[in-house]
């Protein structure tokens, strides 16, 4: 059996389809180790995998918290802007100290989330095996794919190669330090610099985990039999639990609204959500992800249940529509249980998840520069009295349960591992 080490960012949705991933490796007989900031220990433990700490006399317990909150207030290039310097910070850090914690850990293959640059670089230093996971949407660069932070619609002609080449720029633009991190210390351990701009994350050579499923991506025939679909990584089990009061449902159908863990300070966007909601023969369960205390919205209008968390997978089993920011575990989740959707995108690669809940015809999306009452009102009732939507869900949904999950992924893990 293989001893396996997992890094991903110290967020919540990261860390639970990592740790899900983990959970599998686990049952099949390998060892896992959770490889990550402090604030990432009690996902590991919730989800009975060892832990290691990276950089924690610079990342104490807390410390994530204090950024998030930060990111929270943020939308559109401010936050991806804020991310970017975030992981400029963490880069740093994770390059000079994670290989002596992999060394001394004995860990002898890696599961690396596309979202943590220099994961290769670590991987090619170690001279050990590693896969690609993806939580997010996939962020290679690629012309003929829009970046994943713009709304563009998918289009194979010249003039949207050239936009979307425009856009990765900026984006490049953005993370120039990041990669000026990584050269440095390529150099400074004798590695090969960098081919292409996708070398600086962390893209296996072996095989690249994605919980999409072709259905809801564009092509990408540059990475055919690298890219595996595997559809939604989730595991109930590994998460910490969550109370919440079912007693209050009332039997009506049910809309789910959650704007995640990590962009869920934008108060405003509540109280659009639950005046939109107003008058609908629906009941409203609102999360805030832990953002907000739910006493600090307690007028919201219509009288809907708020939370500060709430067990996602258990109401989506119940929820007939879900409003959200695009967060792909969110999306995942409720297309799995063949839930349509209404998106609002705040920043990061949730734009091109809501432009792919649109052109799969799955639900609508209103970005925070139109935002209403009145817009999102009208999003939400065409999505619950349109069929072709939950129709759309559905067949979604079908495709999600033929993808294999958590336990096809480990199989590709092991057959490109060499287990």
């Amino acid at each position: 059996m293989t001893h396996f080490g997992t890094i991903c960012p110290t967020a919540t949705g990261h860390l639970n389809t990592m740790t899900a991933l983990g959970r599998e490796l686990k049952r099949r007989g390998h060892s896992v180790t959770v490889l990550g900031m402090p604030d990432a220990e009690p996902n590991a433990k919730a989800a009975s995998l060892e832990f290691r700490a990276i950089s924690a006399a610079e990342f104490p317990v807390g410390t994530i918290a204090k950024f998030y909150e930060q990111l929270g207030k943020l939308n559109g290039l401010a936050a991806l802007r804020y991310t970017t310097f975030l992981s400029e910070k963490t880069t740093f850090f994770f390059l000079r100290d994670a290989p002596q914690v992999i060394k001394n850990a004995r860990i002898e293959a890696l599961i690396i989330d596309e979202c943590i640059f220099g994961g290769s670089t670590i991987a090619d230093f170690l001279d050990i095996p590693f896969i690609t996971a993806c939580s997010a949407l996939i962020n290679s660069v690629d012309d003929f794919i829009p970046p994943v932070f713009t709304t563009w619609r998918y289009n194979p002609a010249w003039w949207a190669r050239l936009r979307n080449r425009v856009g990765y720029e900026l984006m490049l633009s953005y993370a120039k330090h990041i990669h000026n991190v990584i050269s440095q210390y390529r150099c400074e351990w004798n590695l090969p610099s960098c081919v292409n701009i996708n070398d600086f994350y962390s893209v296996s050579k072996l095989a690249i985990i994605s919980q999409q499923i072709p259905e809801f991506d564009y092509p990408r025939p540059n990475l055919a039999g690298l890219l595996h679909f595997t559809g939604p990584h989730f595991d109930s089990t590994a998460r910490k639990p969550i109370d919440f009061p079912f007693e209050k449902l009332n039997g009506q159908p049910l809309i789910y609204a959650s704007m995640g863990t990590l962009q869920n300070r934008l108060s405003y966007i509540f109280y659009y959500i639950a005046q939109a909601c107003v008058g609908l023969d629906a009941q409203l369960v609102i999360t805030l992800g832990g953002g907000l205390e739910s006493q600090a919205l307690s007028n919201l209008p219509g009288n809907p249940i708020v939370v500060k968390y709430a067990p996602q997978l258990e109401l989506l089993q119940k929820a007939s529509l879900t409003i959200c920011h695009g967060g792909l575990n969110t999306v995942s989740e409720s297309l799995f249980y063949g839930i349509p959707l209404v998106v609002i995108p705040i920043t990061n690669d949730q734009p091109g998840v809501a432009a792919r809940v649109a052109s799969t015809g799955v639900g609508k999306f209103v970005t925070t520069s139109r935002l209403s009452v009145s817009k999102l009102r009208y999003a939400i009732q065409e999505v619950l009295m349109q069929p072709s939507y939950k129709q759309n869900a559905l067949g979604l949904q079908l495709a999600i349960k033929q993808a294999g999950g958590i336990r096809r992924a480990i199989d590709i893990i092991e057959q490109s591992i060499g287990i």
